[in-house]
């Protein structure tokens, strides 16, 4: 615990000074207010002075600031929640819940997750959500009786566990199919509850929220265009590509008409009050390899699948597939004026196609404008897009059109603290990393078969120096002229940074802006996969050198010079997930970052569902051999918020603030200007367990550690599946948004 906290006071500077931050702008039914506060002992947070008393999570902390004994003692027993959990004398209010009525025809769709709130008065404006996905258990179990209509779940999971192998290749089914006119039905349903809601709210005077309805309310939702001629536009060289009539793919016959946006995971807010929306695993619906002209692989390749395991995650994948969606119109960053009621989203092209996380915008007044962006997989790269023109007025809306012209950029970063942006463009050099740099030992490419398109894993470091004799340049990898070229670059986005050399990441979650114009970065998880590879074990591993780590980290980029177009940059660790014991700050997998007006950082956590309070009896499996990291995630208990000041007595420490509702992830967060009010979303409540039946409970036992490393077992109660928001006996699990407020009506951040 002793090494974390001092890189952390190095990362800050002599004196531990606070970093120059400025006020950031983030922006029904009543909860009731859960405090869970530590009790006993003089707690640390209470006396340094921090906005609320940290409640008690399942790990002991540092900030606990008891001895090894009062630790075991409090921390043997330990019971679950299944709610929003807050300090004493803080509440929330649901604002919208999946299913709730938007308009005459829509809802709220599923698993909310990126929030924005944009201002339009004082205390009044537009809640703009983003709904990533459906999670198959809750969706099918509460769909009847939150949307009020029955859907053919039992023919279609019964259809496709009847194949032989457990997949439906719908699309090529005939027309008149029924089966194909029943998985059309399932897929069109989950898609529209993907995409974004806007919706108009305003504060009363009690410091509540509530809807107000306007004319602007609305659904942009994955089938947005399927039969209503709601299309998304598209700008940048890809429309090149999207125009294309002719080539090696699969074309859907619109041009560059784009048939909705799904799997909206985090996104961002502009300074000139629009709002960006990542597509993000849009590989589980539709194809992601493409040719080397840029164009898509057929719909079949992405079979429909509804995977019903027992002890697994339900999921439903493939929803494009029996939709015939063109694969390369997903994975771009979408822009919407929630304020424009004909506004259904702009996928600007020059960001990249990739599966985006949130973005950060720099617009800054005669400088160029600058959007990051990171690649939430294993190997994912951290983006920059550059403008070619400058900004004038950081709030002007003109300013989209900056994102029609300029040039993108994946990071380089090297293991002593320096890095560079690779132009992803036709004449930059194929250079890419060895497989042995990686924790996995492995890296995709470009097939060098290029008429068969798609990637190879490449295992061997030998045969990197044969690609780069086949391919000199990236232009070398893709056919067209110029024009066209750029193009497929940024359809194949993360492949081209590949061959780049770009640096393979852990998982770049979100990308938050300091009021100084640094770049934080939450890296959730630095474990490897067999089919994306893994990141660079040089630049990340845990605070022991440990290579592959899994509990991520939170990385802070300073362009060279304070400059938004630099080609280098300087970058060091900021924070660093694990136990404590371990030299961790007791949290893992850091998500969605927030800076408060005083420069203090909040973050949420994004652990695996099937993780969540997985029982930990003994730290040793029954084959003698060490529980993996991956596994001892069951000991974090759920996902959960924390705060961590920059400055003061307290910096660098990390203090639990709430922790969620069973199987979920709390999303977000954004606060509203006055910064009385913190909107967050838990997504995914019952998404392992399903609806909470009888409310149902177990007792599991976690091999735990005291901060110094003792080990003692804990006994932990542990509700199965959810009932929230509504928190009644078998009510359904809801997606929800919900306002955080203090019952004083003062500063949530103090």
């Amino acid at each position: 615990m002793a090494v974390k906290r001092r890189n952390f006071l190095m990362f800050l500077g002599a004196g531990a000074g606070s970093l120059a931050l400025q006020p950031v702008l983030r922006g029904g039914r009543s909860g009731q207010p859960i405090a869970t506060t530590l009790q006993g002992e003089a707690v640390y947070a209470q006396a340094s002075g921090l906005p609320f008393n940290p409640i008690k999570g399942p790990m002991p902390l540092t900030t606990d600031g008891i001895d090894r004994l009062k630790q075991v003692s409090d921390y043997s027993q330990f019971a679950v929640q299944d709610d929003i959990v807050l300090p004493e004398g803080y509440t929330y209010d649901v604002i919208a819940s999946w299913g709730d009525r938007i308009g005459q025809n829509d809802h709220f769709g599923f698993n909310n997750d990126y929030v924005s709130f944009i201002e339009t008065a004082p205390n009044e404006g537009f809640l703009v959500v983003n709904h990533e996905y459906v999670s198959a258990k809750p969706w099918r179990q509460g769909y009847q009786q939150v949307v009020k209509r029955s859907l053919p779940f039992d023919q279609v999971i019964a259809a496709v566990n009847a194949a032989a192998d457990g997949e439906i290749d719908a699309f090529s089914l005939p027309d008149g199919d029924p089966l194909k006119a029943q998985i059309y039905e399932v897929c069109k349903a989950a898609q529209y509850d993907a995409g974004l809601s806007v919706l108009s709210i305003r504060r009363k005077a009690d410091g509540s929220w509530e809807r107000t309805y306007s004319n602007a309310d609305r659904r942009i939702s994955g089938i947005s265009g399927l039969e209503d001629g709601k299309y998304l536009k598209a700008t940048g060289p890809a429309t090149i590509i999207l125009r294309k009539t002719s080539g090696q793919g699969y074309f859907d016959g619109l041009g560059e008409k784009i048939i909705g946006t799904h799997q909206n995971c985090a996104g961002g807010t502009s300074p000139w009050g629009t709002v960006f929306s990542a597509e993000e695993n849009f590989q589980g619906e539709v194809a992601e390899p493409v040719y080397a002209d840029g164009t898509a692989f057929p719909p079949s390749t992405t079979p429909f699948v509804w995977v019903t395991a027992e002890g697994e995650i339900e999921d439903v994948a493939g929803q494009g597939n029996v939709l015939g969606y063109q694969g390369n119109k997903y994975g771009w960053m979408v822009e919407v004026d929630p304020a424009n009621p004909n506004d259904y989203g702009t996928k600007h092209t020059w960001l990249g196609r990739f599966r985006h996380e949130a973005v950060a915008i720099r617009a800054e007044s005669g400088k160029k404008l600058a959007v990051y962006s990171g690649c939430d997989r294993r190997s994912g790269h951290l983006y920059k897009f550059v403008s070619a023109g400058t900004v004038s007025d950081p709030k002007s809306k003109a300013n989209s059109g900056l994102l029609q012209d300029g040039m993108l950029y994946a990071a380089k970063f090297n293991p002593d603290g320096t890095g560079s942006w690779i132009a992803l463009r036709a004449d930059t050099p194929v250079n890419p990393d060895l497989p042995s740099a990686h924790a996995g030992g492995m890296i995709t490419l470009p097939n060098p078969d290029r008429s068969a398109g798609g990637s190879v894993k490449v295992e061997d470091d030998a045969a990197i120096t044969a690609f780069k004799q086949q391919f000199k340049t990236l232009g070398d990898l893709y056919v067209g002229n110029d024009a066209e070229k750029q193009g497929v670059i940024l359809v194949d986005a993360h492949l081209a940074a590949n061959a780049a050399g770009a640096t393979c990441g852990a998982r770049p979650e979100d990308t938050d802006l300091a009021a100084d114009g640094s770049l934080f970065i939450a890296y959730t998880s630095g474990s490897p996969s067999s089919s994306d590879g893994s990141p660079n074990k040089a630049i990340f591993n845990g605070p022991n050198g440990e290579s592959p780590y899994e509990h991520g980290w939170i990385m802070h980029l300073t362009e060279d010079a304070n400059n938004p177009a630099a080609m280098t940059f300087r970058w060091e660790t900021f924070a660093t997930g694990g136990e404590p014991a371990e030299g961790g700050l007791g949290f893992s997998n850091p998500d969605n970052l927030l800076f408060d007006s005083k420069g203090n950082v909040w973050m949420v956590t994004d652990m695996s569902t099937d993780k969540h309070n997985k029982a930990i009896p003994s730290r040793v499996d029954a084959e003698g051999k060490a529980v993996s990291q991956s596994n001892l995630r069951g000991l974090f208990g759920n996902n959960s918020m924390w705060f961590i000041p920059t400055s003061g007595p307290n910096a660098g420490e990390a203090f639990l603030f709430a922790y969620g509702p069973m199987d979920c992830e709390i999303c977000g967060p954004y606060l509203t200007s006055d910064e009385k009010t913190l909107f967050i979303a838990p997504q995914h409540p019952g998404e392992f367990g399903g609806i909470r039946q009888n409310m149902q409970s177990e007792m599991r036992q976690f091999a735990m550690k005291t901060i110094d490393g003792q080990e003692f077992v804990q006994n932990r109660e542990v509700p199965i599946g959810s009932n929230w928001p509504n928190k009644t006996v078998n009510a359904p699990a809801k997606p929800s948004v919900v306002a955080v407020r203090r019952l004083d009506g003062g500063s949530v951040v103090g």
